[in-house]
């Protein structure tokens, strides 16, 4: 909190005036990023592109969102606010589900995705890959940030889900 009111120009006091303790602030900030990201999603989702240009919009809205994450942040909360990591990886759920379900639906349509896969299967294992690689051990031991490990799931995603027409456009 030290470092924090020094880089803000304000007491310490003046923060917990604000922020009743650290877990409060950290809420408030995931809170923010979390609204910030939601509203990327939602906007590169949308327009009347075709389903590949959807695509590339929503992930690149990700990579730009996993960027900014960096390990010892994800390590601190994991150790430090496990309630708090726990709501992280419910709403990156949440997301997945709405932003990528509702492209993935799509992409079925157009037939640049796999109809063979139940799409709440697809769902599944993209939640589940990000969950088992997205998390501070795992991503230590593999020598990965999040922005790579982001990287790395969806390719490994996309080239199982997409049919051979969809991997020619994606």
């Amino acid at each position: 909190m030290d470092d924090l009111a020094s880089e803000l120009g304000m007491s310490k006091k003046t923060v917990y005036a604000h922020f009743a303790s650290k877990a409060a602030l950290l809420e408030a900030v995931l809170a923010d990023k979390f609204a910030r990201v939601q509203a990327d999603l939602a906007e590169a989702v949308s327009g009347g592109e075709e389903f590949p240009e959807r695509l590339h919009r929503l992930l690149a809205a990700v990579r730009r969102h996993t960027e900014e994450v960096q390990p010892p942040f994800t390590r601190d909360v994991a150790r430090e606010s496990p309630e708090l990591f726990e709501l992280v990886k419910s709403r990156r759920a949440a997301m997945i589900r709405q932003y990528f379900g509702t492209l993935l639906a799509e992409g079925r349509n157009a037939k640049m995705i796999r109809a063979d896969v139940p799409e709440a299967l697809l769902i599944e294992f993209l939640i589940g890959a990000a969950d088992a690689i997205a998390n501070p051990r795992k991503l230590g031991e593999l020598g990965l940030t999040v922005e790579s490990a982001f990287s790395e799931i969806i390719t490994v995603f996309l080239e199982g889900a997409a049919t051979e027409k969809g991997r020619l456009k994606l």
